[in-house]
């Protein structure tokens, strides 16, 4: 791994090896869900773990989702699954998704578990057909938002419309996971074909062909320019190629350039998913455009999104605009450049994904921090020399290198301010200053992360 000596010689564990380590999971009684599934899965791991502090971690993180975040109730006969972040009380369908996917290989010993995640995919169908621009809902439908002042179309039930790709390829991701995991078709019905002939008919709305902007525009009243969209709320100019113009980052910070690269390489992915589940469900009727979409965006990926540098060789960018322009940089907000090599595995023997990663991880990413306490990718969203674990954990998940590997875990085990839980970020030179002390999506993405290790090479959480 890069630059070792300083993402892990500034910062040494808040206890010793032989410390005892405090409860800070929610007692048993007071857990939103309990699953037996991931109970065993959490005795299996930690027994298997010989650095208590990060068993102790994994404990407290891995089911941070279940124990904290999800209300399971049943609506017009079917399950029915709000999700929230965390410390905000709202459903992102980015996160809700990353938040339920590490238990999808247990659905199938859990039945509860799997109606709570079926729960999910369907409150993601209604959250679309409500909105399909938004990103954030509220479980109660008339409840007026704190952004109501928003100059945008703003519903009750909204909590934020921030146009985002990724806000609609995430439901796709999971429905199609949950379908190979469990092979369950029930929620795969037709309000779900209607939600995704929506989402086909939103991309091509904002691939914007003919001149035509689409219906959505945002802006905010605000003194941060990342929370509010220029030229009239609409962005600034891109030339139409086939790409689909994004307002917000995964971040839900304002685009500089509107295609946003690794988001519409995961659209491209969704779109191919979700082709395969409406034909295997009989519900691929007048989809033209969903073959058309995924042609287009294959075609200019390939030509307008790779871009030469000196220092990394050929690279993905960040954003483009179509007429030649290109923002080189990364996020550690997921998708970004550097997890199109977990959300797309085929990414991983991609020489020019090779190359991107090489960049996002240097200096050469302006957004690339490293001080005293170690490594890793921030972002504009709460400023600069902000590491955020989950570039250290989408790092971890995406490398073939053990050494790499094992260093990212040393790095999460220095990084979590004595907590015992992910935060959003924490300072280059001091891990206490972290924001968000409750970011459910950050605690299950380390759980993720560690199962995984401890299911293809263990030896690797010997640190």
């Amino acid at each position: 791994m890069a630059a070792s000596a300083v993402l892990l010689s500034g910062y040494t564990s808040v206890f010793a090896a032989d410390s005892n380590f405090p409860t800070v999971r929610v007692a048993a009684k007071k857990r939103k869900f309990s699953s037996k599934a991931v109970e065993r899965v959490i005795n299996e791991v930690k027994s298997g773990i010989s650095n208590k502090e990060l068993a102790w971690m994994f404990e407290n993180c891995f089911p941070n989702t279940l124990d904290t975040t999800v209300d399971f109730s049943m609506v017009d006969g079917k399950p029915d699954t709000y999700v929230i972040t965390g410390d905000i009380d709202a459903m992102w369908l980015r996160d809700s998704s990353a938040q339920v996917w590490p238990y999808l290989p247990l659905c199938k010993e859990d039945g509860q578990l799997q109606q709570l995640i079926a729960g999910v995919i369907n409150r993601q169908v209604r959250c679309i057909l409500k909105d399909p621009y938004a990103n954030a809902f509220y479980k109660d439908d008339n409840k007026q938002s704190d952004w109501k002042s928003d100059i945008t179309d703003m519903q009750r039930g909204i909590h934020e419309r921030k146009w985002e790709i990724d806000s609609l390829c995430y439901p796709i991701r999971l429905s199609y996971g949950y379908w190979k995991a469990t092979g369950d078709t029930k929620v795969l019905d037709k309000q779900w074909a209607d939600a995704m002939q929506l989402i086909v008919k939103t991309f091509q709305e904002q691939q914007r062909f003919g001149g035509n902007k689409g219906p959505y525009s945002f802006m905010r009243r605000t003194e941060f320019a990342t929370d509010s969209v220029p030229m009239g709320g609409y962005g600034y100019p891109a030339k139409p190629n086939g790409l689909i113009c994004s307002m917000f980052r995964p971040s839900d910070d304002a685009t500089v350039y509107p295609y946003l690269i690794p988001s519409n390489f995961f659209a491209l992915e969704s779109l191919k998913q979700m082709d395969e589940m409406l034909t295997a469900t009989g519900y691929k009727k007048e989809y033209g455009p969903l073959n058309d979409i995924v042609s287009a965006l294959h075609k200019t990926l390939i030509v307008q999104a790779v871009v030469p540098t000196r220092h990394s060789g050929d690279i993905y960018a960040y954003e483009i605009n179509g007429f030649g322009s290109a923002n080189l940089m990364d996020d550690a907000n997921v998708p970004s450049l550097l997890s199109m090599g977990y959300l797309i595995p085929s990414m991983l023997n991609d020489k020019t994904y090779e190359n991107t990663r090489k960049f996002v991880l240097s200096a050469n990413n302006p957004f690339f921090f490293a001080g005293k306490a170690g490594e890793g990718v921030g972002g504009p969203h709460v400023g600069m020399d902000q590491i955020w674990p989950m570039s250290i954990i989408m790092r971890g998940l995406t490398s073939k290198d053990e050494g790499e590997i094992k260093d990212c875990i040393k790095l999460l085990i220095s990084c979590h301010a004595g907590t015992g839980f992910m935060h959003e970020s924490f300072h280059k030179d001091d891990p206490k200053k972290f924001t968000r002390s409750w970011f459910a999506w950050a605690n299950t993405l380390f759980g993720e992360f560690i199962w995984k290790v401890y299911r293809e090479n263990p030896k690797l959480l010997d640190v």
